[in-house]
């Protein structure tokens, strides 16, 4: 990874930066006792892998970051870039034979833990050198404007009547985000998880089109993945799976349609094996100093994220964590 050209970053904080190549430049503030940004120079030659196609939540999240820590001064130049393939593990055994490779990071979530899991790989998330989780963001159940689904409950009803009938899709492979909310909605609501007709797509920018082509009855989803398409009226957001009421957007949460769940996705960043200390610490304090701008604070409010900023140890093992819970969840499925 380029070198600053004094010396190291402070701490930085939260967002979601894969994907991309090139760094950017720090901001030019000096460092505090807390271990804020200072004014050592830019980051540079960073290169963020999106394992997923465009116009998904990988895909936002890292292009967002990369636009903030670049507006921010904090990085100069990064680069973005798509690899999908298998539920992101194409992308994840790219990472893994970059060994050393401190000029690369992979923006990654909860879906290719699962990917890892069911697809044919022997990488793992574990392999990697983890960064920092950025976000978290709540599900949604969403169905195209047409759809005769008026409420949650009509989906619901109609759903239990025959399972396999009404496709469900998601952005991830089994075991992510997009794959457990329903098989834990359909659990909540009485329908037996294994006779879900889930639909699997490459990330948001595959689910899009064939929900709004009628090819699946519903969609499930973080809410900034339809959000465009929810402010035009293409889109109709049965629910969303987060604690309390999204602002901006019209629709119940599952627990206020009395449907005991509460869900959310995560997003991260982690670094190929074998990535240097020195290169692992310039990466993880401009993220850190991100997180602390306003510019991070308004883009987690507009795309509806939740803050939740971990690195180091921590987020070494919340990986961990993650990666035995679904592998758990998965073998219960039948598809461990």
């Amino acid at each position: 990874m380029g070198k600053r050209t004094s010396g190291g970053l402070a701490a930085l904080s939260i967002a979601a930066v894969l994907a991309a190549t090139g760094c950017g430049v720090t901001s030019d503030s000096g460092a505090d006792a807390e271990g804020s940004a200072s004014a050592d120079g830019p980051l540079t030659d960073l290169r963020i892998m999106v394992p997923n196609s465009a116009g998904g939540g990988y895909d936002t999240t890292a292009r967002v970051a990369a636009q903030t820590m670049e507006s921010e001064g904090i990085a100069e130049s990064i680069e973005v870039f798509n690899l999908p393939g298998a539920g992101g593990t194409v992308g994840l055994a790219r990472l893994i034979n970059e060994e050393g490779n401190g000029d690369l990071a992979m923006l990654m979530g909860l879906g290719v833990v699962g990917a890892s899991h069911t697809n044919d790989t022997d990488a793992r998330l574990t392999d990697t050198e983890p960064i920092a989780r950025l976000v978290e963001e709540p599900g949604a159940i969403v169905v195209p404007k047409d759809s005769p689904y008026e409420t949650i409950d009509d989906f619901v009803e109609a759903w239990k009547a025959d399972p396999a009938l009404l496709a469900v899709g998601g952005g991830s492979s089994p075991g992510g985000p997009d794959h457990l909310l329903p098989m834990q909605l359909a659990e909540t609501v009485g329908i037996d998880p294994t006779t879900v007709n889930y639909v699997s797509y490459d990330g948001g920018g595959d689910l899009l089109p064939a929900l709004l082509g009628s090819k699946i009855a519903a969609a499930a989803s973080g809410i900034g993945e339809f959000k465009q398409q929810v402010e035009n009226g293409d889109i109709r957001v049965l629910a969303v799976s987060s604690e309390e009421r999204l602002e901006g957007i019209d629709a119940p949460t599952l627990v206020e349609s009395d449907i005991d769940l509460v869900f959310s996705n995560w997003r991260g960043i982690v670094a190929p094996p074998g990535t240097s200390e020195e290169d692992q610490q310039e990466l993880t304090d401009a993220l850190t100093e991100m997180h602390g701008t306003d510019a991070w604070k308004d883009a987690l409010e507009t795309n509806q994220w939740t803050d939740a900023f971990l690195t180091g140890e921590e987020f070494e093992a919340f990986l961990g964590e993650q990666d035995d819970r679904v592998s758990n969840t998965l073998e219960q499925l039948g598809l461990g």
